[in-house]
Parts: structure tokens; sequence; C-alpha cells
């Protein structure tokens, strides 16, 4: 499925609103948690990543210590 700005939008104003019904142009989706609606938002960055030829962003984190 191809997503629009349009329909990151609507998710950004579903979470910050907490609301889990999002409205995308004639369809009505009802997600059941705000960490499903999250994960919706995720998608949709990574598919309009893709579409723009952005690379997907990764985060490495390293921790380190002095030992025992």
């Amino acid at each position: 499925m191809a997503y629009t700005a349009a329909d990151r939008e609507a998710l950004e104003r579903a979470l910050a609103r907490g609301e889990r019904r999002v409205t995308f142009g004639d369809k009505t989706v009802e997600y059941r948690s705000v960490d499903e609606l999250r994960a919706a938002l995720r998608e949709v960055d990574a598919a309009l990543a893709r579409e723009a030829g952005r690379p997907k962003l990764r985060q490495i984190r390293v921790t380190t210590g002095k030992g025992l």
C-alpha cells in the first residue's frame, strides 16, 4: 500500500489526541492500543522513506564498563 503524507498526519493527530480511531479518506481504522497506533506510524514513516529513496535510520547503542 502506498502511504501519503496525509495518512501520516492523520496518525499523528490521533496519537496526539489519544484516539485510537483514524480515518484515511473513506476508510476508518480502529487500533487496539496506542502501541499499535505507534507501530502503524513507524510503518508509514518507513514506507515514505523508502519511496523517497532515503535509507532506514538505524540506531546502535554501545555501553562499556570497567569490569568487575
